[in-house]
């Protein structure tokens, strides 16, 4: 989202960046992010204080007047939420099945020498 102003209305944030500013936080579709009290009490939102409170990145250019705040992820392939059910083995052989590990963040790194 790219602005001349460092506070936007409520509107002008959710067109500029699909987060949409309701009480329990910033929302995009099922996904939430709790803010600080008094973040959002007027209808003229602090990008700064928004981009601190939702860890997006912010820049203003003081020559040119603009403000840019970045998209929450690296071209948006970060997921929010997403089940694997599948099963791999251990060093040893054993079967090792992903879905053990439900409720804690996990990475898969996948490599192929090819």
């Amino acid at each position: 989202m790219i602005t001349t102003t460092p506070s936007v209305s409520k509107q002008d944030f959710k067109n500029g960046t699909g987060w949409e500013l309701k009480p329990e936080g910033a929302c995009r579709g099922a996904v939430c992010i709790p803010l600080p009290a008094g973040t959002i009490d007027s209808d003229l939102v602090q990008l700064e204080d928004l981009a601190k409170a939702m860890r997006l990145p912010i820049v203003h250019d003081s020559e040119r007047s603009l403000w840019a705040l970045g998209p929450a992820s690296s071209g948006g392939r970060a997921l929010s939420d997403v089940q694997a059910e599948f099963e791999l083995p251990t060093l040893e052989g054993t079967p090792f099945h992903l879905a053990s590990l439900r409720g804690k963040k996990v990475l898969v790194y996948a490599w192929a020498p090819y």
